[in-house]
This record gives C-alpha cells, structure tokens and sequence, in this order.
C-alpha cells in the first residue's frame, strides 16, 4: 500500500516554552487533504503550524512533515522543510515596494532559482493558477486584499510544494472575496496537494464543508460535526 501522509504525528505533545499547548497530538493528513483547523484564538492552531514548519522545536512524540522527521530536525534543514511547504498568511506579507512580478522573483532567488528564462516561465504559470496572469507588472499596493492574497498564494506554489499552510487567509477579506480564495484552494488541494487551514470563520466551513480538525484544552481531534 503507498503511503499517502504528508503531516504525521504520534503521542507528540507541543510546547510553548516550558507549557505544553496540545498534548497526546495524534494526526495523520494526507496528499490532495483539505483540512479546516478550527479554534479559538490561544487554543494552539498558530503553535501547530509553527511546529510543521520548524519555528517551533518539536521535544516530545513523533512528527513527521514531507518525510522530515521533526523530532530529530537540524537546524540546517529548516530551509529544506519550508521548500516542501508554502505559507500563506492573514496579511499577505507582500514587498510594497516592488511589482507582482518581482515579489515572485524575489522568493525565487530566496530559495536558488537562478535561470532568469525559468524564473519567468514560473511566474507566469503560478499568476494563471490564481487567475493575476494580466498584474505582474502591478505595484502590489495597488491591488485589492484579494487580489494581494492571491498573489500570496501564487507565492506559496512557487516551489511546488506538497502542503499548503493557510493561517487565518481570509481574516481581513469581505464574504465574497473569502469565498474566491476558498474556491482557488479548493482546487489546488485537488491536484494533490494537502492544504491545511486554520481559521474561526465557521460561515466558510459551513458553505465548503470538508474534514475539520478542532483544537480545544490543549487536545486537536477530528470533529464529525461544530457543535
């Protein structure tokens, strides 16, 4: 049987400093996954993906994330943890000071991209994912939120990675926007990538119903149905 788990962890339990925040964590998320992590804020959503993508160390339990054991990671293999990883975050974390297209280049070089005929192919492959082939040249302070939030998620494909973190991606975008950025997730995950996504919007959840991690006293388990 292939083995399909992109996030696994066993009997791991996360700490922020000497206090544990989850505990007893058992979890298993797979390839072309869209998982909702829902939580309170302070209920240990943020120290999770902080955890996957090596911010936090992982002291106790087993944690594995694109076949890095996070139990035993270096510190020189963090750059090549995130590789597998995109992040996409609540305020877009885009360069004002620079153009769509030179906020993908500047990531590109970042992570060892040096052919400047590959680079730009890239660019334009990820901006048609998002539906921005026509913005490249657009300052990013000139966009709208939605707009600077698709960018950011053109961002996270770059490297192709195998799992998407989406902390709170539409915390500041109106309905309609947030269900546009929903929709482009969605599909992303269905080419096989695992995209887990933390939020508290529980009208999202509701109109894109999919498997739901709740995370509550310091437990994450999956939840059948909000209570």
């Amino acid at each position: 049987m292939i083995n399909d788990s992109v996030i696994e962890f066993k009997d791991a339990t996360i700490f922020q400093g000497d206090v544990p925040v989850i505990t007893n964590l058992n979890l298993t998320l797979n390839k072309g996954e869209f998982v909702y992590l829902l939580g309170k804020t302070g209920s240990g959503k943020s120290s999770l993906l902080k955890t996957i993508y090596g911010d936090l160390e992982l002291t106790q339990g087993f944690g594995e994330v694109a076949d890095f054991k996070l139990h035993n990671l270096k510190r020189k293999e963090i750059p090549f943890l995130r590789r597998k990883l995109g992040i996409v975050f609540q305020d877009f974390q885009l360069l004002s000071d620079r153009n769509v297209f030179e906020n993908l280049r500047f990531v590109m070089k970042a992570t060892g991209w040096t052919d400047e005929v590959k680079i730009k192919m890239r660019v334009k492959d990820v901006l048609s994912k998002v539906g921005l082939e026509s913005k490249e040249q657009v300052m990013s302070f000139q966009l709208s939120g939605g707009e600077q939030q698709r960018i950011s998620i053109a961002r996270a494909l770059i490297n192709d990675p195998e799992i998407i973190l989406a902390d709170e991606p539409t915390g500041n975008l109106d309905p309609d926007t947030s269900e546009e950025i929903m929709k482009i997730l969605l599909d992303i995950s269905k080419q096989g990538r695992c995209i887990l996504f933390a939020t508290h919007d529980l009208l999202l959840y509701s109109k894109f119903p999919s498997r739901t991690l709740m995370c509550e006293n310091n437990k994450i388990a999956d939840s059948v149905s909000l209570k």
